[in-house]
């Protein structure tokens, strides 16, 4: 097999304007970002020269969002629907001219039969990913069976042996043909071959004792080489990674990795960064996984759709267990189920071999329009029968949205199980979540539960003396994930938690904390470029690497008098100075000096820790700047998202109330029944009781306009 990566000198037209660009490229860059009057999703078209072939040749797509259609000469060669997966299509009958005019018409704008359909990030249009021609001759592993390679290779454990399950597709398969499997181990000693006729090449290779893959504390893998030998020539030759692992989970105990427990400390990712969105490269996947690592997670949930295959096998060679999911989000609909279906498809047979792959994600957050749909149970059943017809060596998984109803049958339908719960940001305080966590497992005992998600805002700039909930600021995110991480911690049958998110991500429809179009719930930011105190908190409870961290650094204005000052690090003593002070204290990860004097003027305040330390230099005043804290009028998810005037009547209801205040309201409660088609059940009245109308509203995707209408509705129902 050659390979030819062809992403340079591409011509890029969008509404009748014409640049030149290589790949990976996105139009998105800016306006996916910014918030400024939405982001342009529509049709525009990449188009490159190509040579003429004499052998087989495919071209080769890995990403475009979402929907491509490829054309060679005006000839139509094939349509892909779905943005994140890889797809090939067989050209060189096309290629007969010296020159041929490839076009690729790209689509981002919201499809009828493609998933997403709404949800809070950015759909980023464009050839995001590499594009290559691949050219092999006649006798070949398959490039048209919608895998990668045209082979899986799944450990399995049989007694005290473990097997190495190969299964292959070749085209041109002959008599005098054979694949040849070679199993070899980081040294790149052989270990164990087998040979099969090309026509049957399925074949199973036994291997007593092999070196496990052990997670970050030990990713061993075995290369698997395969052949297509005719007379002793290699007409075609694939390497796949193997990594023997074993993974159970427990309702009691969590999970096991190879037969020793080990509690998953999760991060999600978001693939996209500041005005490239998700034209990444190698080396912005590479900086990615370094900084996960540095916070010392051991898995990542990538979310929420089929990830780069350069950053799965980073994950492979690092050691992180990935959580991998399809983009089947928000809102069900029939019509896209198979849709749904070819993206799963897609999904696990393009990336089965990588070993970092512990489940197949068949759902995020399908019921925040309810569960009123009578064909969302039928439809995510058949989701996950065909993950594991596909896959049957992988547990399946979703992610509930909080309002998801402890009992739902949803709960019971994979194998483990998420929930994404944002108590203290959204409603209610930090100290719900307990309480949800050991109602959930009494009635749900049998369940083997994570956190999915969970998060709070922290735009870089705002600071409290003292944080609280919803000022966006980097001191109450730290506060909330403290409670989040004892919280966790505490519950052994937990199987673990997945932050979210680890980086700031674009989301062109928000416009909240004075930042628009992004999420701000990352511990690092989009640009990569600023870790914030709360990657310091995860830094100090997951990772091994000794330091000391004083928070709020970006702050160096404080009131005269006393401050807190906190300090997060991995070891257990730490002393803090400063003119005329010094104090030691003993603590786990969070230290905390609540009488540390600041005089007018700079101030010097060293933290050390062992033969680490970390220091600020703080500048004492009579007041804070202005522009530590939110202005008034700047919009929020937490209290003013849809920018209002504020022109409220007092005396009526309206977005701005809570859910509890309208249920409490019987004119209210018949528009609200009317709109749940008759069924507000206990478990959404005592969730969606604290939250406000139109926090509600915005989760659910409403647009602005619409919320306005429902606001004007209210408004004539009397308090």
């Amino acid at each position: 097999m050659n390979k030819i990566n062809i992403n340079k000198d591409w011509e890029f037209e969008k509404e009748g304007v014409k640049s030149d660009v290589s790949l990976p490229h996105t139009w998105n860059g800016i306006d996916g970002q910014n918030g400024e009057n939405g982001y342009y999703q529509g049709k525009c078209v990449y188009r490159k020269t190509l040579g003429k072939t004499d052998g087989i040749c495919y071209i080769e797509f890995n990403g475009v969002n979402s929907v491509a259609e490829v054309f060679i000469n005006g000839i139509p060669v094939g349509t892909h629907k779905g943005g994140y997966s890889m797809f090939r299509f067989r050209i060189d009958e096309y290629l007969v001219k010296a020159k041929n005019l490839l076009e690729v018409y790209v689509d981002n704008t919201i499809a009828p039969d493609v998933f997403p359909t709404s949800a809070d990030f950015t759909f980023y249009g464009g050839i995001y990913r590499d594009v290559n021609l691949i050219c092999v001759g006649k006798t070949h592993f398959s490039l048209d069976d919608g895998s990668r390679d045209g082979i899986s290779a799944v450990p399995r454990k049989e007694g005290d042996v473990w097997k190495l399950d190969i299964k292959a597709s070749v085209t041109g398969a002959c008599d005098d043909c054979v694949c040849v499997y070679e199993l070899k181990n980081a040294d790149g000693e052989t270990v164990a071959k087998t040979t099969r006729p090309s026509d049957k090449p399925d074949a199973s290779l036994t291997i007593e004792t092999p070196h496990l893959w052990n997670g970050v504390k030990d990713p061993y893998l075995y290369t698997l080489v395969c052949s297509v030998v005719r007379n002793a020539k290699t007409e075609d030759e694939r390497t796949v990674n193997v990594g023997f692992r074993e993974i159970v989970f427990t309702s009691d105990k969590g999970c096991f990795l190879n037969g020793e427990h080990i509690k998953l400390k999760g991060v999600s990712r978001h693939q996209d960064r500041e005005k490239i969105g998700n034209a990444l490269t190698l080396k912005e996947h590479a900086e990615d996984i370094d900084l996960i690592l540095e916070v010392g997670a051991n898995s990542v949930r990538l979310a929420h759709y089929q990830q780069a295959e350069e950053f799965y096998t980073l994950c492979d060679e690092k050691g992180l267990l990935v959580w991998a999911e399809v983009p089947v989000i928000t809102i069900y609909s029939k019509a896209r189920q198979q849709n749904a279906e070819e993206q799963l498809t897609s999904l696990i047979k393009q990336n089965i071999n990588h070993p970092c792959i512990f489940c197949w994600g068949i759902e995020n957050e399908i019921t925040l329009s309810g569960e009123r749909n009578k064909k969302l149970i039928e439809g995510l059943r058949r989701l996950n029968d065909l993950a594991h017809t596909l896959d049957p060596s992988r547990v399946t998984t979703c992610a509930q949205v909080a309002m998801a109803k402890p009992d739902s049958q949803l709960n019971r339908l994979t194998d483990i199980l998420g929930y994404n719960h944002y108590f203290g940001w959204y409603m209610q305080t930090v100290y719900a979540l307990d309480k949800w966590l050991d109602d959930f497992h009494a009635l749900n005992p049998d369940a083997k539960l994570c956190l999915s998600e969970y998060g709070a805002e922290a735009v870089i700039g705002y600071y409290s003396e003292n944080p609280v909930q919803g000022d966006y600021s980097e001191g109450y995110q730290a506060i909330y994930h403290e409670h989040y991480i004892d919280a966790v911690n505490a519950r052994e049958w937990m199987w673990g938690s997945y932050v979210w998110n680890m980086f700031d991500f674009g989301s062109a429809a928000r416009n909240e904390g004075g930042v628009r179009g992004r999420n701000n719930k990352g511990l690092v930011t989009i640009d990569r470029k600023i870790r914030k105190d709360a990657f310091y908190l995860y830094k100090a409870t997951w990772s091994n690497e000794k330091f000391v961290h004083i928070t709020a650094k970006r702050y160096p204005q404080r009131l005269v008098g006393t401050a807190k000052i906190k300090v997060y690090s991995n070891l257990s003593e730490v002393t803090l100075k400063t003119e005329g002070y010094e104090k030691t204290l003993k603590a786990d990860r969070v230290f905390v000096f609540d009488d540390v004097p600041v005089k007018a003027g700079e101030n010097k305040i060293v933290a050390t820790a062992g033969k680490y330390s970390d220091e600020i230099s703080v500048s004492g005043t009579d007041a804070l700047p202005a522009s530590y804290a939110l202005g008034e009028g700047v919009p929020t998810l937490v209290r003013n998202w849809f920018g209002t005037d504020g022109s409220f009547k007092e005396d009526c209801l309206s977005v701005n109330d809570r859910v509890g205040t309208l249920l409490d309201n019987k004119e209210a409660q018949g528009m609200l029944r009317l709109a749940a088609g008759n069924t507000v059940n206990k478990w959404y009245v005592k969730l969606l009781r604290p939250f406000k109308v139109k926090t509600l509203l915005r989760i659910a995707g409403i647009d602005p306009q619409m919320a306005d209408i429902i606001n004007g509705f209210l408004q004539t129902i009397k308090k």
